[in-house]
Order: structure tokens, then C-alpha cells, then sequence
């Protein structure tokens, strides 16, 4: 593992014993000892210089939001949410009604309105949702209120649910919906299947959607499972394809990413956008995504690796930790700056180590040696 001889290194650090200072000749006056000046100034911790374990031990997690100074959790298979303190303390928010889980669905995205507002992508008995739920409490001990309906009876299915869920810059909710096996649905307008969608906080439909009085922003996907945004308002997404390639895309209004027609590169001959990057699908599975530092940060289920890929410079793409944690769900830029990562080998498709599943904290700096 990456992170023994990491840790290690800090521990040595701080425990090996310092070099004494030579001794004065005998002949020479002893400097007098400087008496410490006292202060009230605070201590500054320094940036961690490696990654490091902050949690252990959870089901099958599928999203990282940030809240406060904390991160919230969602277990896809238990239904539950946790909410992990920045020192590691897991604590039990919710667990959420009605949770439908059966291969790839269940508790799905999170995403958090910056008020009051949880926004909760699950499987349910009538297909996949998103409720918003209202969060109170003070760290430690939030709780949830009654569920909201925001949107329902989207495609379900054991596979291909979409189910990442993110709040633009321009304040609406953007909801991924994958194809649930009907791959021919994702070029119908009018089906939800294989599209990402666009609502304001209230489920209506915006009045600048790409098609007036629809909720589809873009259409021909497979299963978008990542989506964030640059500071200067672009938005990249994540897709899992079939046998060939996994694709990373610009999503622009209205724009159709071809499938079934095509899948990676080659659509634009024929009508449709073609991705930014594309890798095979052994080699990648990009899941969850964040844009940190001009990078858009990739977590890899099969490909077992966090990708690394310059906005500006897509081809300088770059791999961390390739094969030392397994399978990675999601990644998040965390309250206090580092960069959150999240295991999923407890899904029934990894190798678990002991811990499993972990959230590991990753210094900004570590991403751009």
C-alpha cells in the first residue's frame, strides 16, 4: 500500500531524535539561552505532504458531498447516510425510506443546496427519484425531515441508473439519468433514459432548457456518473461505455453524445459530440469527477486508478495510486482543502482489504507533482 512507507515517513519524522550540538571548547564563554518570548499567535497546521486514511469501515459508498466543515456519505446498498467529521468521526444522519437496492441501484447522489436542502438520488419501488430533504442539527448530530418529491418514476434497473447528482453555477440541479438497458431510449427527445437533465431547486423546468418546457439538457448518453464544473462555467462529465470506450465530455446545451450511434470518438462525422478524452473500458470505469486546481479529478472502478486531466492540456492526463486501493467511487474537494477520495471494493465486485471501504484525504499539492 501507498500508504505505509507515506505514513511512515511522517512519523519519522516527527519521533527521530535530533543531532546534539557540539560542545563549546573549554576555553570559549557559553552563549546564554534566549528566554522564549511568549505569544498569543495561533498555530497554523502545515498541509499534510501525503495522503492519509481519514475513515474506515463503510458499505459500499457512492457519493462525498460536502457540508460545513464535514462531508456526508451515502451507502448505497444500507440506505444510510453518514456524515464524516474532518478527523474521522462517522455518524449517522439517515437512513433513507423505501430504498430499493438490486445491482447497480439503491442509494445513489447526493447534493447539497448550501442552505438547508439535501437532494437524495435513490431507487425506488416506482423507478429512480430525487427528494429533497430538509437537513438540521448541528455537526454531529444532523438529522433529515421528510422527503420531498423533486422528480420520480425515472428509468430503473439492475444497471446503467445514472444517479450522480450536482448544482450548477446557475443555481439549477442537474440530474443524470442512465439508459436502464433500453440504449435505444437515450436518442428518443421525449424518454428520460440516457440523458442528463436540468430542474430548478423545485423540480420545474427552467425557462433557458435547450427545449422549451423540457428537462433534457443533453441526450445521448449511456451512464453518466460524474459531473462538475470549471470557474469559468464549464461543465465535463463522466460516462461509462460498453465493450470499447469510457469517455470523458464537454456537456453543452442540447448537445447529443450519440449513444447507441457511436460510443468514444467518431460521432462528430455523423452529428454528434465527441468526447474530450476516451479510455477502454478495462481501463477505466470513470465514476464520480471534481475540478480542482484547473484539473478534473477521475475516480476508476476497474481501471483502479484517480486520473488526473488538465483542462487546458487533456492529452497531459496523468494516473495516481494505480492498483494500491482498488476500485474508486467518487472524489471531492473536502472543507479543508485536501481531496477527498472514496473506495467501493465493499460492492460486491472488489477485493475488500480489512479496512474497507476508506476515505482518503490527498494534499492539492500531491495532485500536481
Amino acid at each position: 500500500m501507498f500508504l505505509a512507507p507515506a505514513l511512515a515517513a511522517v512519523l519519522l519524522t516527527g519521533c527521530t531524535a535530533p543531532t546534539p550540538a557540539p560542545e563549546p571548547p573549554a576555553s570559549a564563554t557559553p552563549t546564554p539561552t534566549p528566554t522564549p518570548t511568549p505569544t498569543s499567535a495561533p498555530v497554523v497546521s502545515p498541509e499534510p505532504t501525503a495522503p492519509v486514511v481519514v475513515a474506515t469501515h463503510l458499505a459500499a459508498p457512492w457519493s462525498l458531498t460536502p457540508v460545513g466543515d464535514a462531508v456526508l456519505v451515502s451507502e448505497r446498498d444500507s440506505g444510510r447516510i453518514v456524515e464524516v467529521s474532518p478527523d474521522g468521526v462517522i455518524t449517522e444522519v439517515a437512513v433513507i425510506d423505501d430504498v430499493s437496492h438490486g445491482g447497480e441501484g439503491g442509494l445513489l447522489g447526493l447534493a447539497f443546496d448550501g442552505a438547508s436542502g439535501l437532494y437524495v438520488y435513490s431507487t425506488g419501488p416506482a423507478g429512480n427519484r430525487v427528494e429533497r430533504y430538509e437537513l438540521t442539527g448541528p455537526p454531529g448530530a444532523r438529522t433529515l425531515g421528510e422527503p420531498e418529491p423533486i422528480i420520480d418514476a425515472l428509468p430503473a434497473a439492475g444497471f446503467h441508473n445514472g444517479g450522480r447528482i450536482a448544482f450548477g453555477p446557475d443555481g439549477k440541479l442537474y440530474v443524470p439519468v442512465g439508459d436502464a438497458g433500453v440504449p435505444e431510449a437515450a436518442q428518443d427527445p421525449i424518454a428520460p433514459h440516457g440523458k442528463i437533465l436540468r430542474l430548478n431547486p423545485d423540480g420545474t423546468v427552467p425557462d433557458d432548457n435547450p427545449v422549451d418546457g423540457s428537462p433534457v439538457y443533453s441526450l445521448g448518453h449511456r451512464n453518466v456518473q460524474g459531473l462538475a464544473w470549471t470557474d469559468d462555467g464549464r461543465l465535463f462529465a463522466s460516462e461509462f461505455g460498453q465493450d470499447t470506450w469510457d469517455e470523458l465530455n464537454e456537456i453543452v446545451p442540447g448537445g447529443n453524445y450519440g449513444w447507441p450511434e457511436a460510443e468514444g470518438r467518431g460521432g462528430a462525422a455523423i452529428g454528434f459530440v465527441d468526447p474530450v478524452l476516451q479510455w477502454p473500458t478495462d481501463a477505466a470505469s470513470p465514476s464520480g469527477i471534481a475540478i480542482v486546481d484547473d484539473q478534473v479529478v477521475i475516480a476508476n472502478l476497474r481501471g483502479e486508478v484517480l486520473r488526473i486531466v488538465p483542462v487546458d492540456d487533456p492529452d497531459a492526463e496523468r494516473e495516481l495510486f494505480a492498483g494500491e486501493l482498488g476500485r474508486i467511487r467518487d472524489v471531492a474537494e473536502a472543507p479543508d482543502g485536501t481531496v477527498w477520495v472514496v473506495t467501493n471494493n465493499t460492492d460486491g465486485r472488489g477485493e475488500p482489504a480489512e479496512d474497507d471501504d476508506r476515505i482518503i484525504a490527498v494534499p492539492r499539492s500531491f495532485l500536481t507533482e
